[in-house]
């Protein structure tokens, strides 16, 4: 008989392995002994770092066990080498025995399913905490047939923790389950959004049958292939594959926004359920196959803690093998920017018409002075928004470059350093940042102080961005989102280095900006105070307007001080999914300096700024020749 803290008597293991074990307890110092559950965490170091996280997540837990559906923290201690987490037992059974392989359930389950989970879902993201293991094994239903949620991933990860020399603690391991795992969790990126694609993947299990590790990818976009397997409403398919995109900018951002879709659209008892569709065969990869590709299937990458699946995270092979399988083939090709590269025709590339347009650029000297004018040639495509509306997509070439500012610029702040090397893929860009009668289009409404079909759409917050962009993925079927900063700058620079695309400094006849403030030895003129029609100033060389004011543009990104560990590639870099994002660009309002091409701001994701719009990326979804 083993008795913890004096008081907690073990009476039988739940389950566990590596860096954790699970035991039913009885408190021998309650009245009727009341059962628990006591999670004992093993660290490989006990240094007081690992202490101190330890400390943190029990503190997060104790808030997190106020709602009533997440088990209560009754105590957390250290004794030997071990740290403890006791808990509220919920007497209940788990979902694998509802949500099953082999049995498919009604529109009506899962949709009252998801609401419920989406409630808990809810509460946990307001606190900023992703919960990275959402299965149905880690969902419980009690005698009152109320839905737990348990097993939150930080709790076990603090059994891998790890101190380096320089007193730093990190993970050895990627907490999740292969399956209902996202790609960015599989890369040690998690965000509030990994636990809705988890959730939704639990989702089509319940719809389907089919476990998600045996689902169909398609291998080009790497998108869920499942309705071929399930009878559903039209709608509630759409708020599923919106919970599932492979990337996470293009799903709901929160559990909120999910389960406002569910609730404003969907009825529980009246749903239209459609005939099954024929399923297509030799089109798509297993999900199986996916996985075996990622090295997440089985053979020597995978430890099971309690029934949850934790990957290795120092494997540099399955480091290399997951970075080579999440990204589209031509992510990784070199192209020059005068080579454009011919396309094989694939399902989706018909959308693609591209054609050349031509244009001037110009580059000037400190003073504002023309010192060069040439002729310049690129491609694009108009993506077909109805009644005669288009948007226009810019090709741009991948290549190399180096972000950020050097320390003799004008202007320079330090969140633009240190300079380093990134690489980037391809992909279009909005020529133009988005319009109001493109966003009215859209999004139904236009909130704008600054009226104008031609004019740029502002008061927009990061979240209604994002918005514009999943509508426009769902109507097209094609990839569209925000830039991430590495693409933004990229974009904008469009090969220079100086502290603007046109040269040295800006005025008021290349953009809009507050133009009685001047830069370097340029002009002072009058300020305009107020957007300007889109494409009012010359292009840089990639062909896009705007780049420098008007508007503030919105990123993927977060905000982060500086570029110390930044990505050498052209992924978003997000830390804090519910903290503030960049913008760049700068607008009519600000000063030259802060509409550098290296120039970085940050606002709160939910805040209408007057000063605020954005322009739209495409994905690339086609194969190089």
């Amino acid at each position: 008989m083993t008795i913890l803290a004096g008081r907690y008597e073990l009476t039988r293991k739940l389950g566990g392995g590596g860096f954790a074990i699970t035991y039913v307890a009885r408190d021998i110092l309650q009245p009727n002994n009341p059962s628990c559950v006591v999670k004992q965490l093993r660290p490989n170091q006990a240094y007081p770092e690992v202490v101190d996280c330890f400390e943190k997540e029990a503190a997060t837990l104790s808030k997190l066990g106020m709602h009533p559906q997440i088990p209560q923290l009754l105590n957390h201690f250290r004794e030997g080498p071990s740290l403890y987490i006791v808990q509220e037992f919920i007497d209940g059974q788990n979902l694998s025995q509802e949500i099953s392989p082999g049995r498919r359930l009604s529109e009506g389950y899962v949709i009252k399913f998801l609401k419920e989970v989406l409630e808990v879902l809810s509460f946990i993201h307001r606190y900023g905490v992703i919960h990275r293991d959402i299965k149905p094994q880690n969902l419980v239903r009690n005698a009152d047939g109320r839905i737990f949620l348990i097993d939150f991933g930080a709790v076990k990860e603090i059994g891998s923790l790890l101190v380096d020399t320089q007193g730093q603690v990190a993970s050895s391991v990627i907490i999740g389950t292969p399956g209902y795992m996202s790609s960015e969790q599989s890369l040690g990126r998690p965000c509030l959004a990994s636990d809705i694609y988890a959730l939704g993947m639990t989702a089509i299990q319940a719809l389907t049958g089919i476990l998600p590790s045996k689902l169909e990818e398609n291998p080009e976009t790497g998108e869920i292939i499942w309705r071929n397997q399930a009878r559903v409403s039209r709608r509630f398919g759409e708020i599923i594959n919106t919970m599932v995109r492979r990337h996470h900018s293009l799903r709901y951002s929160s559990a909120r926004d999910a389960l406002k879709a569910l609730s404003s659209d969907l009825n529980d008892h009246q749903v239209s359920i459609p005939s099954l569709p024929l399923s297509g065969k030799g089109k798509y990869l297993s999900r199986r196959k996916t996985l075996e590709v990622l090295g997440l299937a089985g053979g020597g990458f995978l430890l099971a803690v309690g029934g949850q699946t934790i990957i290795r995270a120092n494997s540099e092979r399955n480091k290399k093998v997951a970075q080579t399988a999440s990204k589209p083939k031509e992510s990784t090709a070199k192209i020059p920017p005068k080579a454009f590269p011919q396309l094989t025709p694939t399902a989706n590339n018909k959308g693609f018409n591209l054609e050349t347009f031509d244009f001037e650029v110009v580059t000037v000297n400190s003073r504002g002075e023309v010192t060069n004018r040439r002729p310049a040639r690129t491609r694009c495509f108009a993506e077909k928004l109805g009644n005669g509306l288009i948007l226009e997509m810019v090709e741009i070439p991948g290549g190399e470059f180096r972000m950020g500012s050097p320390q003799t610029e004008e202007g320079r702040r330090n969140d633009e350093a240190p300079l380093h090397h990134v690489k980037v893929a391809p992909f279009f860009m909005g020529k133009f940042q988005v319009t109001q009668e493109q966003y009215k289009k859209i999004i139904g409404e236009n909130p704008s102080d600054f009226k104008g079909v031609r004019r740029p759409v502002d008061r927009v917050n990061w979240h209604k961005a994002v918005e514009f962009c999943e509508k426009l993925t769902q109507m097209t079927g094609k990839t569209y989102r925000l830039p991430s900063e590495v693409e933004w700058e990229y974009a904008c620079r469009a090969g220079t280095t100086t502290p603007f695309h046109f040269g040295e400094t800006i005025h008021a006849k290349l953009a809009n900006y507050d133009s009685t403030k001047t830069y370097a030895s340029g002009p002072r003129s009058k300020h305009v105070q107020g957007t300007t029609p889109v494409g009012s100033f010359l292009p840089n060389a990639f062909g896009l307007y705007d780049m420098h004011g008007n508007v503030w543009e919105w990123c993927q990104d977060t905000w982060h001080a500086n570029y110390e560990k930044a990505p050498t590639d052209s992924r978003p870099w997000i830390s804090k999914p519910d903290s503030f994002r960049v913008v760049r660009g700068g607008s009519w309002n600000v000063a030259p300096e802060k509409c550098r091409s290296a120039a970085r701001d940050l606002r709160k994701p939910d805040i209408f700024g007057y000063t605020c719009g954005f322009r739209v990326v495409c994905d690339r979804d086609y194969v190089l020749n």
